[in-house]
């Protein structure tokens, strides 16, 4: 079992990147379950370990100026936008101003997608 915030960003975020590299070749989304399934993450609390390793990507990906590989990550009760967390996230990060609920939240995860799916499904494994 993960036991911090620091471990899951150390141990679940570089697979959970490999993983949606894998998807932004296709162009694909996961939900949050689906992808702590892809993983093989053991309860208690898999997706808050989907979700931490998420945002851990995100800081890497805002610290190099690149798209966000977490925008690939949707939440089925959304209506396929990611969780509030994903845009209060980026809006820590600088890259998002408006309600995660309003018309500006689907606006901004589009554009974030398509360039997070351009990116790094083209970008060569590291």
């Amino acid at each position: 079992m993960i036991n911090s915030d620091r471990e899951v960003a150390h141990q679940v975020a570089p697979r959970l990147r490999a993983y949606l590299r894998t998807l932004a070749k296709q162009r694909l989304f996961v939900t949050y379950r689906d992808a702590a399934k892809a993983l093989a993450l053991t309860p208690p609390n898999t997706i808050q370990q989907v979700t931490e390793a998420l945002e851990h990507l995100m800081a890497e990906d805002a610290a190099t100026d690149r798209p966000f590989i977490a925008a690939l990550v949707i939440s089925k009760a959304r209506g396929g936008l990611p969780a509030p967390r994903f845009f209060e996230c980026a809006a820590r990060l600088g890259r998002f101003k408006g309600n995660a609920a309003g018309p500006e939240a689907g606006t901004f995860h589009a554009a974030e997608f398509s360039s997070a799916a351009t990116f790094w499904g083209a970008a060569p494994e590291t």
